[in-house]
């Protein structure tokens, strides 16, 4: 009689039968202990599982919380049958961490490749492309300075900033083959006239991407620190690259022209064949 005996000492008033149909007491082949659990078990493929949430602090990232939790997990050194795993905006995170080096190389190898059959010359798209290390170097600065995170948002500013400050670059390349070709200016003076005529462009389209990046960096209101670092990339970026590109530029032209001559006077049969 369960009934008659309150707590777990009614279990001992179990019997179960045997296969020989025996009568056997439950507290034989079972250990009844009483222990805090879970009310509920949460399964992830099919695995049980174990949820612990958390909120990111004021003044610190999302990456710095992701770092802060993998530190701990190797200082508590869990079993090998226990594994953690990320979710929601934490996995997005990572995974959009790890993919971003390789989308940034693709978005290079299809530039050089569309530019490559533009100019139909494998030494003129590197030179347009030199222009994207100063813009990195101009957003990674800024974000710096402005004390804000490499986060994801930070990232797609980057990716845009590949599209915008190779434009400086292809205006004056463009002119300067044109006017090798066209008129048979040598190249030092071509691409000098290609920075006199094309300074007015390159500077108006470049303060049009800075002047709409500005709203964005200081902006207020709700939503504005996810925008902010986006603001914060493209104007640091193209601030800097604006200054700088238009004396690189001509250098790696230039080099890459005495290149161009060394390799054709140094393998004269390999392209007379080609």
């Amino acid at each position: 009689d369960t009934q008659a005996t309150p707590g777990l000492a009614a279990l001992d008033n179990i019997r179960l039968t045997s296969r020989d149909g025996g009568i056997v007491p439950l507290t034989t082949i079972a250990k009844v202990e009483q222990r805090f659990a879970p009310l509920s078990i949460n399964h992830l493929d099919q695995f049980p599982v174990t949820t612990i949430s958390f909120n990111v602090p004021d003044n610190y990232s999302l990456g710095d919380a992701v770092d802060a939790i993998l530190s701990a997990e190797q200082a508590l050194e869990f079993p090998s049958d226990i594994r953690t795993q990320f979710q929601g905006s934490s996995l997005a995170f990572q995974s959009a961490l790890g993919s971003t080096v390789w989308l940034v190389v693709a978005a290079v190898v299809a530039m050089y490749i569309v530019l490559g059959v533009l100019y139909e010359s494998f030494i003129h798209p590197i030179t347009i492309l030199s222009t994207l290390p100063t813009a990195g170097v101009g957003a990674l600065l800024a974000l710096w300075l402005a004390g804000s995170e490499l986060d994801v948002i930070a990232i797609i500013g980057i990716i845009l900033l590949i599209g915008i400050v190779k434009k400086n670059a292809i205006m004056m390349i463009d002119f300067a083959l044109a006017a090798e070709r066209e008129q048979g200016m040598p190249p030092r003076e071509a691409i000098y006239q290609a920075c006199l005529l094309r300074f007015r462009p390159i500077l108006m389209t470049t303060l049009a991407a800075l002047l709409g990046a500005l709203p964005l960096m200081l902006s207020t209101g709700v939503g504005a620190e996810l925008r902010r670092p986006l603001g914060i990339g493209m104007v640091g970026g193209l601030m800097l690259s604006q200054v700088l590109t238009l004396f690189t530029t001509p250098v790696i032209y230039l080099l890459f022209d005495r290149l161009s001559l060394y390799m054709k006077s140094r393998f004269p049969r390999r392209e007379e064949e080609a």
